[in-house]
């Protein structure tokens, strides 16, 4: 068994090829962790692993990269399986191995996991995945239906091997296991090794070499750790309030996809903050110049994913959004970790839904802290943030600029006006404050809708997953399984044309996407935008018949998750759609 810890290895001695320590280097990863320095030799001589290490100390590249040099792009079958517990991790993995891969011409990614429709999973696998990342339930149902080939797989991975028999896969693991080619090198990765772990080892690893880590440091920083329980209102809104109220330098939010970077940035910037996204689309030279623009003060939130995040240091930064939670508990500390450098003290605030309160405990323990309830402020305290926030900006222009010719202006027009000047000051107040309140009284500002209100766990009255459209109804499927989506109210007064977006499931799109993005483009009320169908590349919605030609042209240039939506006259209606079996109202909805 290895067990050392404390070398330091560069990634260009450890025998990977070129294209991926350039990929490395781009990323900004010299230096190999114990893990990595380890485990990638044996790899790369084909042997089986045994790796006992806990979550964050770099398993991902520590398999993905030895797995990379091996795969041949010009065979069009999976080639590389990855099996992880949550979708969560499946996400990440994938993205980390996309990464790792920019320079491997030709390589695709399949991410299959359970809650996402067919579809999308099918044209991954029938457009030549060489990796495939998944959950056990669905690389079952894949294999069972014959769209899963694994006639050219040459390695296969358990990461989290012990959190996957926890959650019960133990079963579903060895039937996976047992369907693999004969010779197929393996790799487990599990923080502990119980007996069910060493059994499936003894049973399907051929003498693998044993690779045991020290877990990561977990020393206490100086940051103060909130958790706020989602409810009542959405993710995008709570964004707003904390970036409008709390008093901090620089922010750094954590979402889960590289989409998410864009989505989630974008919808600060359209509502004034300087944000950007920074994921691992983004080209080396693109990250560096965010970073620095953060470091200098040109930009104030960062919106990232795990992977580009790692090694990030910016002194400002002393606030740490999680959006999304993490795959894994190691990346809390990772992520916290981007606030109370140098000594300096940082607040991080969670996102939790309660089905992931459970999570809170584990960070605790990983950080030696506590995680104290953050209640978000009211529409009263941001009333009174944006009054102080005015009070503050008059007072330093009454104190930096010559007001007198203005003095002069406001006391003549009080003195022919008959109004007294509290009267005026009050007038231009209300002018300036008309697109932000000064005194809210609902919702702080409107919104585009935002992908939180599509909640992917969101379960109808009988269990079974499901969407909700922009307003919280539930869209019904086609005979085709195409998402359809039926407006609040079935209007009789409008005259409908369909319309072709080209923007789908594929990229990403949702209903209240097409909604928000249409709405607020040629300000239409969402009450005169009809059904609208996804399919895997295009969308068909319903507006009403005859749009002005300027909306017509603006509607074309809209991007949704980077798609420019080239909206088209179509001939194409809406697919019909189902009856609902029994109201819902009947029955209550599950938690």
């Amino acid at each position: 068994m290895t067990d050392m810890n404390n070398a330091t290895i560069g990634f260009d001695a450890l025998g990977l090829p070129e294209n991926l320590l350039t990929a490395l280097a781009n990323m900004g990863f010299t230096s190999a962790t114990a893990i990595q320095a380890q485990t990638i030799p044996p790899l790369l001589a084909g042997k089986d692993v045994l790796g006992e290490a806990q979550t964050g100390t770099g398993k991902t590249a520590a398999f993905g990269l030895p797995a990379l040099a091996q795969i041949d792009t010009s065979i069009r079958k999976p080639q590389l399986m990855v099996l992880a517990p949550t979708r969560e991790l499946a996400i990440q993995v994938a993205e980390a191995i996309e990464s790792f891969a920019k320079n491997i011409k030709g390589l695709k990614v399949a991410t299959l996991y359970g809650g996402q429709s067919y579809g999308p999973q099918f044209s991954q696998l029938e457009r030549g995945a060489q990796v495939v990342v998944g959950t056990p339930g669905r690389l079952m149902d894949h294999l069972r239906r014959k769209s899963l080939n694994l006639s050219h797989l040459s390695f296969c991975v358990l990461d989290e091997a012990d959190e996957m028999l926890n959650m019960g896969f133990l079963d579903d693991i060895e039937w996976i296991l047992e369907h693999l080619p004969e010779k197929v090198q393996m790799a487990l990765f599990s923080a502990t090794m119980p007996a069910s772990i060493r059994k499936i080892a003894n049973r399907f690893l051929k003498s693998p070499e044993h690779i045991k880590v020290a877990a990561v440091n977990k020393a206490k920083a100086n940051i103060k750790q909130y958790a706020w329980k989602v409810s009542g209102i959405n993710k995008n809104t709570a964004l707003e309030r904390i970036a409008e109220t709390f008093d901090y330098d620089g922010m750094i939010i954590f979402v889960r996809t590289r989409n998410d970077t864009v989505s989630v940035a974008e919808h600060l910037e359209s509502f004034g903050y300087a944000a950007a996204a920074i994921n691992g689309d983004m080209n080396q030279a693109q990250r560096e110049r965010t970073v620095e623009q953060m470091k200098s003060g040109k930009l104030s939130i960062l919106v990232a994913t795990d992977v580009v995040a790692r090694g990030l240091d910016i002194p400002r930064i002393d606030l740490v959004i999680n959006y999304d939670l993490p795959g894994d508990n190691e990346a809390y500390v990772h992520r916290i970790g981007r606030t109370g450098r140098a000594g300096r003290s940082g607040t991080s605030i969670a996102f939790v839904r309660p089905r992931e309160m459970y999570s809170l405990r584990h960070y605790e323990r990983l950080t030696n802290g506590t995680i104290e309830p953050y209640e978000l402020p009211s529409i009263q305290e941001i009333g009174k943030a944006r009054i102080e926030k005015t009070r503050v900006e008059l007072a330093n222009l009454v104190a930096s600029k010559d007001l007198s010719a203005m003095r002069e202006i406001i006391e003549n027009m009080a003195n022919e006006s008959e109004l007294s000047l509290a009267d005026l000051a009050a007038a231009l107040l209300y002018q300036k404050q008309i697109k932000q309140p000064l005194q809210p009284k609902e919702d702080p500002r409107p919104r585009r809708e935002s992908r939180d209100r599509f909640d992917r766990d969101n379960r109808d009255s009988r269990g079974n997953r499901g969407r909700r459209d922009d307003r919280g109804n539930r869209g019904e499927r086609t005979e085709r399984g195409e998402r359809t989506r039926k407006p609040k109210v079935a209007r009789t007064d409008i005259d409908w044309q369909s319309y072709r977006l080209e923007v789908g499931k594929e990229h990403g799109a949702k209903p209240g996407d097409i909604v928000g993005a249409i709405a607020n483009e040629i300000s239409l009320d969402s009450s005169y935008i009809g059904q609208i169908s996804l399919h895997d590349r295009h969308t068909i919605v319903q507006l009403p018949k005859g749009m002005p030609k300027k909306s017509f042209e603006q509607l074309k240039k809209v991007k949704i998750r980077r798609q420019s939506l080239e909206i088209s006259v179509s001939d194409s209606p809406i697919a019909t759609m189902k009856p609902r079996r029994s109201p819902r109202k009947d029955k209550p909805r599950a938690s």
